[in-house]
């Protein structure tokens, strides 16, 4: 966070490991920091907005009142799936064409449930962000020198990495450029089969759905190029040691799986990764271990005559004795993940005794996530 040098913070893991927190506690950290962050969640919860202090979050990027010291300040937007593309088509296209996509029902649903689109267009997203950013240019003031952003859980988390290609896949697929093959030339030699696979589409999707998707090709065909280019220099930019990857678990089994495998996977795609982040550690007592208050609490049930004192210490050492065993089941799984990724630098933040919904406790995971002591 204090490293000017990186102008990126991605956190990805699985769902309900606390990543949204996480996410929106760097940021807090590095505005109070004096860094000018802004902080992209993709998760649709709502959650976010609430811990900032904003009523909502949208596609435009807000100010946290409050946020921010020694010239720093933070901004917060939710990605908006469906205007982002719509930013895209208005973008790229001429007044005409973008009015023709917009309007077209294939396009409405391609831009608004299509498997894939979510993440494409959170690329699209931090590649707008990235240039409006730099836009001011050498000497001059950014509007942000970080960006945070926090990605769909599970591991969908890093389908961002895949979704270029998919939709590529999608626009060049051989059936849309069929559609767009023109009846001349050689191609007239085709008219026939042709309009024989245009008739059984008619028949199975119906004639409206086909010209709508025809109309759509057609019209999208010129930013085909366009979109690969940008989805191109993204992917680029998150290689960049500009970046850093997060990765976020809780100390359970299934969490630490789902860890290892987006470090393997970033590993594969070369992209930076700065360490894990374990959140919601139990933290042992230090008092007596989960087998000496488990004996303690059966020598005082076993006495005579026990008294009501007698009971509730009995059932106060049966907790500790539960909290240290769980305690000592996270520190195995976080040492196996360590024992298969010993290079990975890893935080771990203690489970809290209330819920963060606000600045304070954002300030407080904040604090813990920059803490050397949390490190391993």
């Amino acid at each position: 966070m204090d490293d000017p040098t990186t102008e990126i913070i991605v956190c990805c893991g699985s769902g309900g490991v606390g990543k949204t927190t996480t996410s929106a506690a760097l940021a807090l950290r590095a505005a109070e920091r004096g860094r000018r962050v802004c902080v992209l969640t993709i998760d649709p919860a709502r959650r976010l907005a609430q811990s900032l202090g904003l009523t909502e979050l949208d596609n435009v990027p807000r100010p946290v009142k409050d946020a921010g010291a020694g010239g720093g300040s933070l901004d917060a937007m939710m990605l908006d799936m469906k205007r982002t593309f719509d930013e895209v088509v208005e973008a790229h296209a001429s007044p005409e064409k973008a009015a023709q996509i917009l309007s077209n029902p294939f396009y409405e649903a391609l831009s608004s449930s299509f498997a894939g689109t979510q993440e494409y267009m959170a690329m699209e997203k931090l590649g707008q962000l990235h240039a409006e950013a730099v836009a001011g240019g050498p000497g001059q003031t950014r509007r942000w020198d970080l960006i945070v952003v926090d990605t769909p859980p599970s591991r969908s988390a890093l389908d961002f990495l895949d979704a270029p290609e998919r939709l590529s896949s999608l626009l060049d697929g051989r059936l849309i450029r069929l559609l767009l093959a023109p009846a001349k030339g050689p191609a007239r030699l085709f008219s026939a089969g042709f309009g024989m696979v245009t008739s059984a589409l008619n028949k199975v999707l119906g004639a409206q759905v086909l010209s709508d998707v025809q109309t759509f090709v057609a019209a999208f065909d010129t930013l085909f190029g366009g979109f690969r280019q940008r989805a191109e220099a993204t992917y680029a930019l998150l290689q960049n040691s500009g970046t850093a990857f997060l990765v976020v678990a809780s100390p359970e089994p299934d969490a630490m799986r789902e860890a290892s495998y987006f470090v393997e996977r970033l590993g594969q795609e070369a992209m930076p990764l700065a360490g894990l982040v374990v959140n919601r550690m139990t933290e042992p007592a230090l008092l007596l271990d989960g087998d000496e208050a488990h004996a303690a609490a059966r020598r005082l049930r076993s006495k005579a005559r026990t008294t009501a004192d007698d009971e509730a210490v009995a059932a106060l050492l049966e907790v500790h004795a539960r909290g240290e065993r769980v305690a000592e089941r996270e520190r195995r799984v976080v040492m196996g993940f360590t024992a298969a990724h010993p290079r990975v630098r890893r935080v771990e933040v203690p489970g809290l005794a209330t819920d963060v919904h606000d600045l304070d406790g954002l300030t407080a995971i904040g604090d813990l996530l920059g803490s050397p002591s949390t490190g391993g």
